[in-house]
């Protein structure tokens, strides 16, 4: 693919999120700048005017390309997705463009693995409990070693992590040394030897999840992941087990999820991530004590966008140098 240098090339970022923290700050484009200044930048703090800048553009960063902008850009070489997930831009015309696409895998890997291990000691140590005994005024001791789900420790316990990239690798690097057990599901069951004691392929799931005590979903979001955790995996599971979800609502099965946990059929769920983001104040989730949600904030991090522009600029360099660019998009696979 021709890439012509940063005098004859126009690079466009734009996003738009009702949160903050998604946008871009004016600090990106004035690193880029900076850094290629021979390169033309424009940044948009919002899709007005879009069409007209996209048109010309060789690079856009951004999270979404609807296919009527898609279309408009007609000189689009390489479109980088400030997003890990880009199932919002596996459109078809984009799909067969044969265009480059990378994402920001990697970015959030910090935080969201930290959050997990947040969410992993308080399911473990019942902090909700506490939390709602507290909220009471209450020294709910003997109450709390009474429950039915106890106190307990991560040391021995099985986690099953369902996708092994970044954050599934990071999380079990993270936990080793608590002295939990790692299995991993991965798509064709391979993955990076060390890091579990098995990795099974997707295909045999159900067969894992009974032996978990807490089961990760990290996964990326593809129609083969759509409903991942449906009614009968969620049956599969113990009773005294966990689901974790910082992927993609989707993934999960919520309505059947919402039963299970009304049933107590499982221990518990932590969500991050939800069908409907935000979630609607008629969810039934909102109600559930043996529910956690957080508002997809796993990610969250004053560190984002300097991660973000670093990633961007050593993917400039290797573009501007015709090298490989990192975290390249498998348009086929959709991740």
């Amino acid at each position: 693919m021709n890439r012509p240098p940063p005098a004859e090339t126009k690079l466009l970022i734009c996003v738009w999120h009702p949160f903050s923290l998604w946008r871009p700050t004016a600090e990106v484009a004035a690193r880029v700048r900076g850094r290629f200044r021979e390169m033309n930048v424009v940044h948009l703090p919002n899709y007005d005017g879009m069409l007209e800048e996209v048109a010309d553009a060789d690079i856009f960063v951004g999270w979404s390309l609807r296919p009527e902008q898609f279309a408009a850009a007609r000189r689009l070489k390489w479109l980088h997705s400030t997003a890990a997930g880009v199932a919002q831009l596996m459109y078809p015309e984009l799909r067969a463009s044969g265009i480059a696409v990378t994402n920001a895998r990697g970015v959030h890997t910090i935080p969201i693995a930290e959050h997990i291990l947040g969410i992993l000691v308080a399911l473990a140590r019942r902090f909700p409990s506490a939390y709602r005994y507290q909220t009471e005024r209450r020294w709910a001791q003997q109450e709390t070693w009474d429950a039915a789900l106890r106190p307990r420790e991560l040391h021995g316990q099985t986690l099953l992590i369902v996708g092994l990239g970044e954050i599934g690798s990071a999380v079990a690097r993270l936990v080793h040394p608590l002295g939990m057990k790692i299995w991993a599901v991965t798509r064709s069951g391979g993955g990076t030897t060390g890091l579990a004691e098995k990795i099974l392929p997707v295909a045999r799931l159900e067969e894992a999840l009974p032996q978990a005590d807490f089961v990760l979903l990290a996964a990326p979001e593809t129609p083969e992941t759509h409903h991942l955790l449906n009614a009968r995996r969620l049956a599969a599971m113990k009773p005294s087990s966990y689901l974790i979800n910082v992927s993609r609502g989707s993934l999960v099965d919520e309505a059947a999820l919402v039963k299970t946990l009304r049933g107590r059929a499982i221990a518990g769920a932590a969500l991050d991530v939800t069908e409907e983001e935000p979630l609607p104040p008629s969810s039934p989730l909102w109600d559930l004590d043996n529910c956690i949600l957080t508002p997809h904030t796993s990610g969250v991090s004053e560190e984002l966008w300097t991660r973000q522009t670093d990633l961007l600029l050593d993917n400039l360099e290797r573009w501007f140098s015709g090298g490989e660019l990192r975290n390249r998009v498998d348009l086929e696979r959709g991740y």
